[in-house]
């Protein structure tokens, strides 16, 4: 199955090199269990504010920014892009709820995902759409030795984020690699579809409520249940690069 989507891979990329230098990992649903709190803080402020939503919603929205999101949601409901104002109070409301909600737990699997990379030689960076600095400034103590700020692309750093290429292109800048020469973990539809559009080799780990399906028509080149999974066959992926 991995030597057959690496395959597939690099037939629709029209590569004949894949050699993995990097890995670009997103951070809500991927290396912190925090995306049932963005969800429920973005559905109780969407509600506030009575903006047509549902918790589901908003994991097919993540990845992308803030502002990107409550847009997304005023044209929904009112049939217009929200205004600066309503941006800016908006979000500071679901930050507030979120940094509420929120118990900054580790994903399960993650810390093992990362012992693997690096013992495997390749650079970690992180690739998220969000603004939350309580995450975004706790990954090292998180993660110790993994992640520097210099290496990372969040909500700050993007005009247009995820699910368009350029969260995924500015992650290959930062770790001086092409997109044959790293990979994207990604639990989110519209991270996997700014991966894909990147040209990077993107694996899924569905750690939410979305049916594998969606995960996989996002264009996912390969999918995991979860971290621990992704751990546990790191190594059979590793070999199966190194042959193709």
């Amino acid at each position: 199955m991995i030597q057959e989507a690496i395959a597939q891979y690099l037939q629709k990329q029209r590569q004949v090199l894949f050699s993995p230098k990097a890995v670009l990992f997103d951070m809500d649903g991927v290396l912190y269990d925090s995306m049932r709190f963005h969800a429920r803080a973005w559905y109780e402020t969407a509600t506030h504010h009575q903006l047509i939503s549902t918790p589901e919603l908003f994991y097919l929205y993540e990845g992308r920014t803030g502002e990107s999101t409550i847009n997304e949601l005023y044209q929904k409901t009112f049939l217009r892009d929200a205004t600066d104002e309503e941006k800016k109070s908006i979000y500071e409301e679901k930050a507030i709820l979120f940094n509420q909600y929120n118990d900054g737990k580790a994903m399960q699997g993650a810390a093992e995902v990362l012992k693997k990379v690096k013992a495997s030689g390749l650079q970690t960076l992180v690739v998220t759409g969000s603004g939350q600095h309580s995450l975004i400034n706790k990954l090292e103590h998180t993660y110790p030795g993994y992640f520097k700020r210099e290496k990372m692309v969040t909500a700050f750093d993007v005009k247009l984020g995820k699910p368009h290429p350029e969260p995924y292109l500015m992650g290959l800048e930062k770790a001086g690699v092409k997109p044959y020469e790293a990979l994207v973990v990604e639990n989110a539809p519209m991270g996997i579809q700014a991966g894909v559009a990147a040209g990077i080799f993107t694996i899924a780990v569905n750690t939410g409520p979305l049916d594998d399906r969606i995960l996989l028509d996002a264009g996912a080149d390969l999918l995991y249940p979860d971290m621990t999974a992704l751990a546990k066959d790191w190594d059979n992926l590793m070999n199966a690069i190194k042959i193709s």
